[in-house]
């Protein structure tokens, strides 16, 4: 329960399904007595009040777990890792992986508990994953990283509503978290200034950045770690014609920083790392819908094994954006089917 109106609901239909309910709230910042600032920020003594506040309304016990020091290792230095990497990593994914479908689900089990119900937008359907039906919460690319073990322990009962229907359903109990702001952003820098964040942890690595058509070198930064593969804004560039210039690649080792136009930004083809499936391995190749940002729409794709175990997807359009480090989630292709979730692979050549 992490004190906003999804995971209250999710309790309260779960209470309502006649399940033996226990709220947990995970403390997962190690500075939990901040403040929120509005829809920023999380596991502030705020958020942890909201969440005891409906657990005491629905009469269920209320626990918080101190996952900070897990938090901290697997998902906010994996981040800063990845950065310096010159990858583009998502929190949430490593978060669900690695924290809500692991350390909680395990200490779960542990403790004698069936399953872990959560306030995620996506749906399971016969033990498979498949996307909400409120295509603009839906939350099921967060999620495609888990395994049909880790799938058998989680409930999702908000998948098959919207949030409109959500925040109706918190306001006819009088939960006050009704209209309480979904946060957004990366929930550990609440102040939304990545590259603040990232810089304060790994320091100024000043170097070049270089224009790929010309070779001269256009502007320079304080640090790759302020980057990401399709980025415009903030370049900060001297270039000698009034044509947009976009971040085509990250160079760590080198610090260098390559930019270029729009035309040059577009991919067909993606080189993954080893996938994971939600349920059986499919057979390769195969067509597959494929996600490969968070916020962004899934585009047909022709699945092969490449390379050291990992995938290849020949992509019917030309993708832009598409940075090493994020996740190239893969759904089922067809239109019965379509909204299955079959697994994803971290990119690692675009």
């Amino acid at each position: 329960m992490s004190g906003g109106v999804d995971s209250a609901v999710a309790a309260a239909l779960a209470v309502d399904a006649g399940h033996d309910v226990t709220g947990v709230h995970l403390a997962l910042s190690p500075d939990r007595q901040t403040l929120r600032s509005g829809a920023r920020g999380c596991c502030s003594v705020e958020d942890a009040h909201d969440a005891r506040r409906v657990a005491d309304e629905l009469g269920i016990p209320f626990y918080v777990w101190d996952l900070a020091e897990r938090f901290t290792e697997d998902v906010v230095d994996d981040f800063v890792a990845e950065y310096a990497a010159g990858r583009t990593p998502n929190p949430c994914l490593r978060c669900n992986e690695r924290i809500k479908f692991t350390a909680v689900l395990d200490r779960a089990l542990a403790l004698g508990f069936d399953a872990v119900v959560t306030g995620h937008h996506a749906r399971l359907a016969d033990g498979q994953l498949r996307r909400s039906v409120d295509a603009a919460k839906d939350q099921s690319y967060v999620l495609g990283v888990l395994t049909a073990g880790q799938l058998a322990g989680a409930l999702f009962p908000l998948g098959s509503m919207t949030k409109e229907r959500v925040r109706a359903i918190a306001a006819g109990r009088g939960f006050a978290v009704a209209t309480k702001p979904d946060s957004h952003d990366i929930c550990f820098i609440p102040d939304g200034d990545t590259r603040g964040f990232l810089t304060r942890r790994l320091g100024a690595r000043p170097g070049p950045v270089v224009d790929a058509a010309t070779g001269a070198t256009v502007g320079t930064h304080e640090g790759t770690h302020g980057f990401t593969v399709g980025q415009r804004r903030g370049l900060g560039l001297a270039v000698g014609d009034q044509r947009p210039r976009f971040v085509l690649s990250i160079e760590p080792v080198t610090r260098t920083v390559t930019v270029g136009t729009a035309e040059l930004t577009g991919v067909d083809v993606v080189r993954t790392g080893p996938p994971t499936w939600t349920g059986a391995a499919p057979e390769l190749p195969l067509r597959a819908e494929v996600q490969l940002r968070a916020h962004a729409a899934a585009v047909a794709s022709e699945v092969t094994a490449g390379e050291d175990g990992g995938l290849v997807l020949a992509l019917a359009g030309t993708q832009r954006g598409v940075a090493p480090g994020q996740s190239a989630v893969l759904y089922a292709p067809d239109a019965v089917r379509g909204d299955l979730v079959l697994g994803q692979a971290p990119v690692a050549v675009a």
